[in-house]
């Protein structure tokens, strides 16, 4: 498969492996934050099926985490912090193939660029989506190419940033009649929050748990 070895990474590479779902077994079932929103949606609704592509980027001694400001025109969640992904379409053959067509949509991330590693546990959204984050190794050269219809601003934020557990706040919200907890990380001219942050707060715990079945 192209894209080469690994770069350097802030944890272990088996570490990694070990915390993510297998490419040959996609996570069945709804999102680990279902019970969080089921208020929020129809009864009896079926999700719609997403994927994002959460791209590691090989950075010296680093690794840099792939994210897009979406447009803000776009009729959801305009102007937010956001991997690239979508809805999963008929013709994608799998969650794989789609998080790799939106990324390539997106940001111009061509397929030999991109070495697929495993899978985050599904996310459930309010907007009705359940949305399954392929996490991949992602060549050092790319030189992303927006699409400016649906990125306004491609950037990359430094992993170890990300699984710091001080860089993660929990901010109370009202909606829809009562409180609620949202995750948010604030970097530099960004605010990274809601399911972007969800998923990334899901791979910082699976690395922990990882970490503690290697011990």
């Amino acid at each position: 498969m192209s894209g080469g070895a690994p770069g350097p990474w802030p944890v272990d590479w088996p570490e990694l492996a070990c915390a993510l779902h297998p490419l040959a077994d996609p996570p069945l079932g709804p999102g680990w934050n279902a019970d969080e929103i089921r208020d929020l949606l129809e009864p009896g609704a079926r999700p719609a099926e997403a994927a994002v592509l959460v791209g590691l980027v090989p950075r010296g001694e680093s690794t840099g985490v792939l994210l897009t400001r979406r447009n803000a025109g776009l009729r959801q969640h305009g102007g937010q912090v956001s991997f690239p992904g979508g809805r999963i379409e008929p013709d994608d053959v799998d969650v794989v193939a789609a998080a790799l067509r939106e990324a390539h949509e997106e940001v111009g991330l061509e397929r030999a660029a991109v070495r697929p590693l495993g899978f985050l546990d599904p996310l459930s959204t309010i907007t009705g989506f359940r949305v399954t984050p392929l996490v991949a190794s992602v060549s050092g050269d790319f030189v992303p190419r927006p699409d400016p219809s649906e990125v306004e601003e491609v950037f990359e934020v430094p992993l170890e940033y990300l699984m710091d557990p001080g860089n993660l706040t929990r901010r109370i919200l009202r909606y829809r009649g009562r409180s609620r907890e949202v995750l948010e990380f604030r970097y530099p001219a960004q605010r990274i929050w809601g399911a972007t942050a969800s998923m990334l707060f899901n791979l910082r715990e699976r690395l922990a748990q990882a970490r503690l079945r290697g011990r």
